[in-house]
């Protein structure tokens, strides 16, 4: 169950997203907008927001119709990578219920590669500052959810928290050809949290909060320049189906210049 309240998710066809895959890989589902229609003004706020003055409120500080209105924006703006069958925007945000045995991963230790994750995605032009909000009940071994850069299937950032262990885990996955993972104790309330990431001369910096106000480092490593980046919320179940997931105060923004070690 999500925290903001029960909604009714619709169904939906999920074509097929026509690129190879190894024998092991779910189909990947061609990239869809969003067939859910927004005010002019709520995208034209949105778009305000990503050129943005140097100096604007935090998502935490907004006035709450001013986040809906740039949230509504930014969500329309989205495709999907493997769009799931269970699926709504609401006023809360952006509901997801997983499918089954969806993932992300290439080669390393299993031998496997996997493109079949759920991800919603903006596409950015050069640098950015993206940041999220996740609320979801994690349960299950692999269960994860958070945020995602891509470039291609070869080239590719996940972050969040997933299940590792029998424990809610800060897990980070980077692909350059071939993927690595990184895991960590999560600091606090793993059901409820933020993440941001900048990338901006060909380097990738990761932050996660707990309250949406301090931000320490989580990593910070080369990633490849590219002309565009699809980034957004991501959410995958490599052993089951079903993980509901509530994705909120998405942003994109032009790429913070914060010193490394600033928390704010």
């Amino acid at each position: 169950m999500i925290e903001a309240g029960n909604v009714s998710l619709r169904c939906r066809a999920s074509p097929i997203f026509n690129q190879q895959a190894s024998s092991a890989n779910r189909g990947e589902q061609s990239p869809r907008r969003s067939d859910k229609l927004v005010a002019a003004k709520d995208v034209a706020l949105s778009s305000a927001r990503f050129a943005g003055a140097k100096h604007h409120a935090p998502p935490h500080q907004l006035d709450c119709r001013q986040c809906r209105q740039a949230e509504a924006g930014m969500f329309d703006r989205c495709e999907w990578r493997n769009e799931p069958a269970q699926w709504k925007l609401s006023r809360a945000g952006l509901e997801v219920v997983t499918d089954n045995a969806t993932d992300f991963w290439s080669k390393t230790h299993y031998g496997f590669t996997r493109h079949s994750g759920h991800l919603f995605g903006y596409t950015a032009t050069g640098g950015f500052t993206a940041s999220l909000r996740v609320r979801g009940k994690f349960e299950s071994l692999y269960d994860q959810a958070g945020l995602m850069v891509l470039i291609d299937n070869d080239n590719w950032i996940k972050a969040g928290v997933e299940i590792s262990d029998g424990e809610a885990m800060l897990s980070s996955v980077l692909t350059v050809g071939s993927s690595d993972w990184a895991t960590g104790a999560f600091p606090g309330d793993a059901s409820d949290f933020w993440l941001r990431v900048t990338v901006d001369n060909n380097v990738l910096r990761l932050q996660v909060s707990t309250d949406g106000r301090r931000w320490p480092l989580v990593r910070l490593c080369p990633f490849p320049p590219a002309p565009h980046y699809l980034v957004g919320p991501m959410c995958c179940t490599p052993e089951r189906e079903g993980l509901s997931v509530l994705f909120s105060d998405f942003t994109v923004e032009p790429p913070s210049q914060k010193a490394l070690h600033d928390l704010t």
